[in-house]
């Protein structure tokens, strides 16, 4: 396994639509292992295939670090699809490793329901609900080419127009590796 720079703000791959996974094959299953890996060296509890550079449509999730969640289980979606929403919606800040140290507050469903093919092919559908949702959802941004700043307002986007600004630059401090400029 090995860990692999992250995408940031700016990197023309995160802007792009992935491509569906046409077989689970040795190949996919390494770049599987290598996102976890990547995710948790950099603390991280969700990453999309595009923000380790690749464009299929693959992400991965794991909320077990977070209090209260400890009885989730790691998770593997590979062409997922959003089936349902639900109407009610949450405000809640997140962050995310394509945008180090930038922080929102963004709206989501509280509850989804999703369909996704697992590492064995095997088609899955599951209802998620607040975190488990969101991260979900997150992530499913990210392979629609979408990120935090699609998801606030104006006033908002242009509040973090200088953080931005500084993560395409690389003018800021991670401790995991990014891609260069």
């Amino acid at each position: 396994m090995s860990i692999i720079p992250i995408t940031v703000y700016g990197d023309k791959i995160l802007r792009e639509v992935a491509k569906p996974v046409q077989q689970v094959d040795d190949n996919i299953i390494q770049i599987i292992r290598d996102m976890f890996e990547t995710m948790r060296n950099a603390s991280g509890i969700g990453l999309a295939a595009n923000q380790v550079g690749l464009s299929e449509k693959i992400f991965v999730v794991d909320i077990s670090v977070v209090e209260g969640y400890e009885n989730y289980k790691p998770v593997v979606m590979i062409n997922p699809r959003i089936l349902d929403k639900s109407e009610e919606l949450e405000i809640f800040e997140e962050g995310c490793l394509s945008l180090p140290n930038l922080r929102a507050d963004v709206e989501r469903p509280k509850i989804i329901k999703v369909s996704y093919l697992d590492t064995d092919e095997k088609e899955q559908e599951i209802e998620a609900n607040e975190l488990f949702a969101r991260v979900i959802l997150h992530e499913y941004d990210h392979l629609i080419g979408k990120m935090i700043p699609d998801r606030v307002s104006s006033t908002v986007k242009k509040r973090l127009q200088n953080e931005l600004y500084d993560i395409r630059n690389r003018d800021v401090k991670v401790d995991y590796p990014i891609t260069e400029k």
